[in-house]
């Protein structure tokens, strides 16, 4: 890169009492205007992916065993769509009492009094370790343990009781296992949102007045979600996804209706594809949705880069041209 100079002429009088414009540069290059380079590994790695993505695409439209017009054909089953409504709304009540029971697991976990302490990490301990079909199954059985539930005084009276049969069903045992199985989850990603926010947060507000509950709402609850949300999102798509374990305790799920059909008709792969086709559809509208609320918990805390604008590029011969162009030097 160089400079242009303007050439002094000798019979022109002397300058050296007022300062000289600053030299322009009339051959600068605009980093706007560039192109980037080539990347040989990209493109191979975008032909070879391309190629995966052709070679499945025919696989799935050539191969007849799918049996594409059996799955239109019971796509929009009322059957399968009562059982996708089913798998939704299990997911979002064993979600909701999830979360408020893992709340306070969480909250439990991180007190100072430590019966409870000890109390809530044995809790999420011992559910997370149990794998969540079994604990439906269990729960589904336990009228083997347990023939009546009673409410009273622990070794005295009762107060008082039901048969176990009448209240465990296909459904209150999905909603049992799998809302403890989710609360063990919430309480550990809860737990970790809070402690992500640093303990000056804390003292800062402490020493501005604010009360417990009004730092916690405030100042650590709103940073604290930008942590907890990507993970509860995620547990949010497992459960939907693991609402399908309840087929095996004859709940009316998503699965358990495909199954139904097939073993009707023996069309298993296309039946299995139709509930494939509605798990996808249910999880793309969550991850849409989970996009929202990270970018609503996320403003402020992340930069977005402005967008590269061309800026024209003045005519070094023009009149005038040198001014503007010292002008978007210095910008």
């Amino acid at each position: 890169m160089t400079l242009s100079e303007t050439p002094m002429s000798p019979s022109a009088p002397s300058t050296a009492s007022t300062p000289s414009a600053p030299a322009v540069r009339t051959d600068a290059v605009d980093v706007a205007q560039a192109r980037p380079r080539v990347r040989p590994l990209r493109v191979l790695g975008t032909a070879v992916l391309v190629l995966v993505a052709v070679g499945i695409g025919s696989f799935l439209v050539t191969n007849e065993r799918f049996e594409w017009p059996i799955v239109a054909e019971y796509l929009f089953n009322p059957s399968v769509l009562l059982g996708l409504v089913t798998s939704v709304l299990l997911m979002v009540v064993a979600m909701v009492l999830g979360t408020a029971l893992g709340t306070v697991l969480a909250a439990g976990q991180l007190s100072d009094y430590w019966p409870v302490r000890v109390a809530c990490m044995a809790f999420v301990g011992f559910f997370r370790g149990v794998p969540p079909l079994v604990q439906l199954i269990f729960w589904f059985n336990l009228a083997y343990l347990l023939p009546r539930i009673s409410v009273g005084v622990p070794f005295g009276p009762e107060f008082f009781s039901w048969s176990t049969n009448d209240i465990i069903t296909p459904l209150t045992a999905a909603i049992i296992g799998l809302s403890l199985h989710e609360a063990a989850y919430m309480a550990e990603i809860i737990r970790a949102g809070i402690l992500s926010v640093d303990q000056g947060q804390h003292d800062a507000s402490a020493a501005m007045g604010f009360s417990r509950w009004h730092s916690f709402t405030r100042i650590v609850l709103p940073q604290a979600m930008r942590v907890i949300i990507p993970p509860t999102g995620s547990q949010v798509i497992a459960t939907l996804k693991g609402t399908s374990l309840v087929s095996v305790i004859a709940m009316g799920d998503l699965l358990h209706a495909v199954q139904v059909v097939y073993n009707r008709t023996y069309d298993v792969v296309p039946m299995l594809i139709v509930a494939v086709i509605w798990y996808l559809v249910a999880v793309t509208i969550l991850t849409f949705f989970q996009r929202k609320v990270e970018d609503y918990y996320s403003r402020g805390a992340t930069r977005t880069v402005p967008k590269a604008t061309a800026i024209p590029v003045p005519d070094a011969g023009r009149p005038g041209a040198a001014a503007e162009i010292r002008n978007q030097e210095n910008q």
